[in-house]
């Protein structure tokens, strides 16, 4: 079988810790293409990786026969631009998290794959994270009884990423905390829990520590350093309650806060038994027999999500089978993140209605 012939357009932080180490490590597939408009970048690409060839404008991707597939790790304000360009040109399409900025762009970029037929992946990692999957067998086997709720923190004290830059600027991420952690943790319980249809959702952000840039005070900043001159117009703190047809799903988000602690976890609450999941880790399971507590974390090989994420992404290339990071499941953590920030603009519950998905 041919290699699958990949281009990765952004060669920033997430294509260098991930995708491309996973290409790599793939025998089914080569890198073509390192496309950044930041040139020096995609040369800086070719040199460490020694293949490929180094290019700025993704057009030159776009008219290429022999690229397969792409994909795209740029800032979130052209990831469904590029996304769209991709997939009716050909290529399969994997696009980091979040889909897009807001709810509109993923049901376009949904729309055009459904048009064109090829692969379409969101980068929802944890769907290959060995502890989120046991978890989600766990749920599906009784083990937790009734999932009546699931709560997610993910909180930390002052780690608001790249102040006045990128990140910080809702034109070009389309939001802060929530859609940069929170589509993550969102995620992970919409996965584990069957991705349930969302009815109703009541959510507030808030932008405080970060706006006046110059006295917010950090350790260390990554995707840093500030841009004082820059905007900061997006969320540090996150707070919403989502009502689906299986389990509410509570959530605190905070990029900042003014509390020095750090929480990274989901709880996953049933009748029978409940879990905590530390994000990006192991988990324990809660229960009870004969009349006593029992409390058991298990130990595992929790491998490479992001390997397993390509290596996946290549394999439904090759065979035509539906991944779990799909656009056509990822899509309703995108209408709930719109309709938290909806919420907190509208300052009220919003309902929701039914979108076109199909749970793996």
């Amino acid at each position: 079988m041919n290699k699958i012939t990949i281009a990765v357009i952004g060669c920033g932080t997430i294509a260098n810790s991930a995708h491309i180490p996973a290409y790599m490590a793939n025998e089914d597939a080569e890198i073509k293409y390192f496309c950044d408009i930041v040139k020096d970048r995609a040369d800086a690409a070719v040199a460490k990786y020694e293949c490929g060839q180094a290019i700025e404008d993704y057009n030159h991707i776009l008219n290429d026969p022999e690229v397969d597939a792409v994909s795209i790790c740029t800032p979130n304000d052209v990831h469904a631009s590029i996304a769209i360009d991709c997939l009716r040109a050909g290529k399969h399409v994997l696009c980091e998290k979040p889909a897009a900025r807001t709810y509109a762009e993923a049901l376009e970029m949904q729309k055009v794959q459904h048009e064109t037929g090829k692969t379409l992946n969101i980068g929802v990692v944890n769907r290959y994270n060995e502890s989120v999957n046991r978890i989600r067998k766990m749920i599906q086997n009784g083990d937790l009884g009734e999932l009546y709720h699931v709560y997610a923190s993910f909180r930390s004290h002052r780690s608001i990423p790249g102040l006045g830059g990128a990140f910080t600027t809702k034109a070009i991420a389309g939001g802060g905390a929530l859609i940069d952690w929170g589509v993550h943790f969102l995620d992970v319980v919409m996965y584990c829990t069957g991705d349930p249809k969302p009815k109703t959702v009541s959510g507030q952000a808030y932008c405080k520590l970060g706006k006046d840039m110059e006295n917010y005070t950090f350790l260390k900043m990554w995707a840093g350093p500030p841009k004082y001159d820059g905007t900061y117009d997006v969320d540090d703190f996150v707070t919403a309650l989502v009502r689906t047809e299986g389990p509410t799903i509570s959530l605190n988000g905070a990029w900042a806060q003014n509390i020095g602690a750090e929480e990274m976890f989901i709880d996953f609450l049933g009748d029978k038994g409940g879990i905590r999941l530390k994000y990006g880790a192991d988990f324990t399971f809660y229960t009870t027999e004969d009349g006593a507590l029992i409390e058991t974390t298990p130990k595992f090989n929790l491998g490479s999500m992001f390997q397993n994420e390509i290596d996946g992404f290549i394999r439904c290339i090759q065979t035509g089978e539906k991944q779990p990071s799909h656009i056509d499941t990822v899509i309703l953590s995108s209408q709930i993140i719109q309709a938290i920030y909806d919420s907190s603009d509208q300052g009220a519950e919003v309902s929701l209605q039914p979108v076109a998905q199909n749970s793996l």
